[in-house]
């Protein structure tokens, strides 16, 4: 299966067909299947297939068919200079960075993304983040859950005194839906 995320920004309309999450840019609002927006809209699509050519990004996510999985759609807000120590999920996803500053470290990599990058995390490779100081900052994902964690907290710190410590970073979710694979 591959996740794609494309960015419309003028728009777009979706039809209630396949694995599809849009994400209205200005309402702060993300829907699952059909969606019509007017403004900028961030759209990840769960398909077979390669990747399509106009994509922010695009990966390869293996997911066992025989397994219940479910997608969630949430925003991430930091701070400046808001840190998320050392952690993981239990599933892939694709970000991408709305507004603001993050500097993302996962599977011996490093990159800083602004406004409309998007990188991609596994579930399992260690992540850690840190926000710019010069403002907030938020990315919104998408991620490919097992079932058992609709409506659960996904994130694991590897350290476990990271858990006692201040989160300065604010999630919000949109949706867990569940989704056939």
């Amino acid at each position: 299966m591959r996740l794609t995320l494309t960015h419309h920004a003028d728009g777009v309309v979706t039809p209630d067909d396949g694995t599809r999450v849009v994400y209205d840019v200005a309402g702060n609002q993300a829907y699952f299947g059909a969606a019509s927006i007017a403004g900028p809209a961030l759209v990840w699509e769960l398909h077979a297939g390669s990747p399509t050519p106009q994509a922010l990004l695009s990966a390869e996510v293996a997911l066992d068919p025989d397994d219940e999985w479910l997608v969630r759609c949430d925003r991430i807000d930091f701070p400046p200079g808001g840190i998320a120590h050392r952690h993981t999920h239990p599933g892939p996803g694709i970000r991408c960075q709305l507004f603001g500053e993050l500097t993302v470290e996962t599977g011996g990599r490093s990159g800083t993304y602004g406004p409309l990058a998007a990188w991609f995390e596994t579930g399992p490779d260690p992540v850690y983040a840190v926000a710019t100081d010069a403002g907030d900052s938020a990315f919104v994902r998408v991620m490919l859950l097992p079932r058992q964690w609709e409506g659960r907290r996904t994130i694991r710190y590897l350290d476990p005194a990271d858990e006692d410590k201040p989160k300065l970073q604010r999630a919000t979710v949109f949706f867990d839906r569940p989704i056939e694979i």
